[in-house]
């Protein structure tokens, strides 16, 4: 089982994530509050350990820029969290694509993509979903939408290709190396 540390905006998150040594580390690149500029998130992405693969989240962003950050070794995958369409995913070929399907949302699975990712209907607020529902995937599939130190357990019990964390990593807004050390412990736990 894998796991993403999502929502990396300084030095300090970069340092942590080479401490910790997730699977992956995640740039946000949509509205939210750890939105990171693509020139920032250049700069990270030469403080993380090239081991660790960065991955892009992205709502309203071009396919073209989103190329743009794959082909410059910013980002290695893109996590596609607007519903985007299958002209829009088709633009993205030869870049991985983990495509976000938002409880309540309607998101339509896209057969182009890589990986799926559950989440709850407002990504990166923290807050879990109903993890009972959880459609039978065709793909791997990550977990996302409040995990924490207090339901990483559960959620690993559930045996997604991986978990994805932003808000269970932080304390006060800010990255937490314990936390992220007892979750990404909790993980490598389950792959024995």
């Amino acid at each position: 089982m894998k796991i993403k540390i999502c929502g990396i905006v300084t030095e300090e998150d970069a340092a942590v994530i080479n401490e910790t040594m997730p699977d992956y580390a995640g740039f946000v690149f949509a509205s939210s509050k750890r939105k990171i500029s693509p020139f920032r998130a250049m700069r990270l992405r030469k403080e993380i350990s090239p081991e660790i693969p960065c991955v892009g989240v992205f709502t309203d962003t071009s396919p073209e820029d989103i190329r743009a950050l794959f082909e410059n070794g910013v980002i290695q995958l893109a996590q596609l969290h607007g519903g985007q369409d299958e002209e829009f995913i088709g633009k993205l070929t030869g870049i991985p694509i983990i495509q976000a399907i938002r409880h309540g949302k309607g998101d339509a699975p896209s057969a182009l993509v890589d990986y799926y990712l559950y989440d709850g209907a407002n990504p990166g607020s923290g807050e879990a979903f109903n993890w009972g529902i959880l459609p039978v995937s065709s793909k791997p599939w990550f977990l996302a939408g409040g995990i924490n130190v207090g339901n990483i357990e559960k959620a690993v019990e559930l045996k997604p290709y991986g978990v994805d964390i932003a808000s269970g990593s932080e304390t006060d807004g800010k990255k937490d190396t314990l936390k992220i050390r007892k979750l990404v412990e909790t993980v490598r736990l389950q792959n024995g």
